[in-house]
């Protein structure tokens, strides 16, 4: 079974798939009233730090690239080893989800403190510095938690309760499928150095 069609493959990664994305909005939700819940004083000092994150911006001051790339690359690459990781060690099961609910967490978080502080500039700053990479980063994330997911179960159901089975064709689709998103989240890496600096230099003027 090529990566693609490991992705891809019956009802039960649909059920997956759904679960996964499902976990990811409770966090994004959970990750905005976490905002809300802070005290005045700390979403004036997070409000200041994006403030002057815009104010560098808007005065042209851009991240060096190379060395930019190469954290963002090694960062993603990180984050893709943990998940095929926890996938194929079985009891990092619960893990792969919670890191799921995390990356909601932390977006729902970010896009909470910039509308919560400046409305609708707050959300056109949003939509230029998180969803770039982000739409690419997510739908990548997904697909490799439910790849991990869909080997533990595999692994669960034939060697814990069945009485056997071939893991060997499994986990090279997984590790397979793991290395194709990995090439995936290295191109998020390249828009998020390459791209997404521009885009936030031209709605800094807008927060500040």
């Amino acid at each position: 079974m090529n990566p693609v069609q490991w992705l891809r493959s019956g009802r039960e990664s649909l059920t997956l798939y759904v679960f996964v994305i499902v976990l990811f909005v409770v966090g994004v939700v959970f990750g905005t009233l976490m905002f809300n819940a802070l005290t005045l004083e700390q979403q004036e000092v997070l409000a200041g730090e994006v403030s002057h994150y815009a104010e560098v911006f808007k005065a042209g001051i851009m991240p060096e690239t190379d060395g930019s790339l190469r954290e963002r690359a090694f960062f993603y690459g990180k984050w893709l080893l943990l998940i095929w990781l926890l996938g194929i060690t079985v009891v990092g099961l619960p893990v792969i989800l919670a890191l799921d609910f995390m990356k909601g967490v932390l977006i729902g978080f970010s896009v909470g403190a910039l509308i919560s502080q400046h409305e609708w500039k707050g959300l056109l700053f949003a939509l230029a510095s998180i969803a770039p990479p982000n739409l690419i980063v997510i739908p990548a994330l997904v697909m490799a938690s439910v790849s991990g997911l869909t080997f533990s179960l595999y692994v669960i159901r034939q060697r814990l309760i069945g009485k056997g089975g071939d893991l060997v064709q499994p986990l090279l689709s997984h590790t397979a499928a793991s290395l194709l998103l990995l090439l995936v989240l290295w191109g998020a890496a390249l828009v998020e150095v390459y791209l997404s600096p521009h885009i936030i230099a031209w709605a800094a003027p807008y927060l500040v």
